[in-house]
């Protein structure tokens, strides 16, 4: 029996790099996906029951929501960044707390925030009135300790606007008589 051997050639091939739509078309649909993932885990955390409150003061706005806390550690954020982090001075931190430190609600509530507007004390104090409109909502028991206390007021105070042929709003060209 004679058994014959055939060789057999490897052909290499050289492989061609993609092209760069196609690695376009792939990096797209990854993102599409994490971007699904993200949405996901963010209706997730919306579903949790929480009370709003809107806080004005010139012309800084502050959307909060208090979430009933069940978790041991309680969260504080302001615009995704930490209270501390987006409120460093103790001032403003103090403004900030002062309608939860009032009704003994500091450790009760997660609280998440967005402010945008003016500068950062008129943020704090949108923000101060943002927690004592949501805490009334929470409960109305608490709207006589926040009134009495001047939370629930909005401050109507805004920059008067410049007019024409003064300096400033009010301020006139310094005017000599001889």
């Amino acid at each position: 029996m004679i058994t014959e051997k055939k060789s057999k050639k490897i052909k290499k091939v050289k492989a061609k790099p993609a092209k760069k739509s196609v690695v376009k078309k792939v990096v797209k649909e990854e993102e599409k996906v994490r971007e699904e993932k993200k949405k996901e885990e963010k209706k997730e955390e919306k579903k949790e029951k929480y009370f709003a409150g809107i806080g004005r003061r010139k012309t800084a706005v502050a959307q909060v929501r208090l979430y009933s806390s069940k978790k041991e550690k309680v969260d504080f954020v302001v615009n995704e960044m930490p209270f501390e982090k987006y409120f460093p001075t103790l001032e403003q931190q103090i403004i900030v707390q002062q309608p939860l430190k009032l009704t003994k609600n500091l450790d009760k509530f997660s609280i998440s925030i967005k402010v945008k507007g003016s500068g950062s004390k008129a943020q704090a104090e949108a923000v101060r009135h943002g927690i004592a409109r949501a805490l009334l909502v929470c409960d109305s028991e608490l709207k006589k300790k926040l009134k009495r206390a001047g939370f629930l007021k909005r401050d109507p105070r805004k920059v008067e606007r410049k007019k024409p042929g003064l300096k400033k709003a009010r301020r006139a060209p310094q005017w000599k008589k001889r």
